[in-house]
């Protein structure tokens, strides 16, 4: 039987969401936790692999068991083998074909800067952070050349193992609130550091070191030299992920404050 289940974590304490040799990840930590109430061993499939220290609000994984197991002593047994920074939300039952990553039709992301001249103490763990003041309007009219089928290569950082660099981004939103500037993107599938390298170059934007035509330039170039730095991962979000209704997985809950600038 194949099941799906959503999980929200604080990645501050893992080196990511794929298993690593010598460092903790979110997949070895679900693993060990499945295996321990399927009583067998289970491997996890995700929608999305996150990076060091980047945050989940509903990442979706699935697997595979025979155990029989209602979705509440799934949930339940799964939480209590789980350390304080990751959770189950909820469990159910999918048929064979489907896929987490691969079945997929979209994925949402939140990166969150504050901006002001003294970096954060309260919520460091979950803010990027620019001392100079950001022109988030120009930062949104920069980031709307984004949309549509592109080559992201100037947003791909090396070690991306994907086959190719084009992607589709459906929506893309620069706002502030505050000294809070949220950037929040939907695309079908990302690219190894995309949504961090296109933050750093909408930075440089919002600093007004660069103009919106010099984006687009970059953009068109497809070359990674000439962006902007890449952002920290403690701003990033992984919010949502979408899939076809025939698999009535459970809508998403509203995002947390804490990933929401409005």
């Amino acid at each position: 039987m194949r099941h799906a289940l959503g999980l929200e974590y604080d990645g501050t304490e893992f080196c990511g969401w794929q298993r690593q040799q010598n460092s903790p990840s979110v997949q070895q930590c679900v693993e060990e936790a499945l295996s321990s109430v399927a009583n067998h061993r289970v491997i996890v499939i995700c929608a999305g692999r996150t990076d060091t220290g980047v945050h989940a609000c509903c990442q979706v994984v699935h697997f595979d068991s025979q155990s029989e197991r209602t979705a509440r002593q799934w949930v339940l047994g799964v939480n209590s083998h789980l350390p304080v920074g990751v959770r189950v939300l909820w469990l159910c039952k999918v048929d064979d074909g489907f896929h987490a990553r691969f079945g997929a039709c979209s994925r949402t992301y939140h990166y969150r800067i504050l901006n002001r001249p003294v970096r954060p103490a309260l919520g460091h763990s979950y803010l990027g952070w620019c001392r100079e003041p950001l022109d988030a309007d120009q930062m949104h009219k920069a980031a709307q050349i984004l949309l549509g089928v592109h080559d992201f290569s100037a947003f791909r950082s090396a070690g991306c193992s994907a086959q190719h660099a084009t992607r589709e981004v459906s929506t893309i939103d620069v706002i502030r609130h505050g000294d809070i500037v949220q950037i929040e993107i939907t695309a079908n599938a990302f690219l190894y550091h995309m949504v961090r390298n296109i933050v750093g170059s909408l930075m440089s934007v919002g600093r007004g070191e660069e103009s919106v035509r010099w984006f687009n330039e970059l953009l068109q170039s497809r070359d990674r030299k000439l962006a902007g730095v890449t952002a920290e991962p403690q701003g990033l979000c992984f919010v949502r992920v979408r899939y076809e209704p025939k698999y009535k997985l459970p809508e998403p809950g509203p995002i947390p404050a804490m990933w929401s600038a409005v």
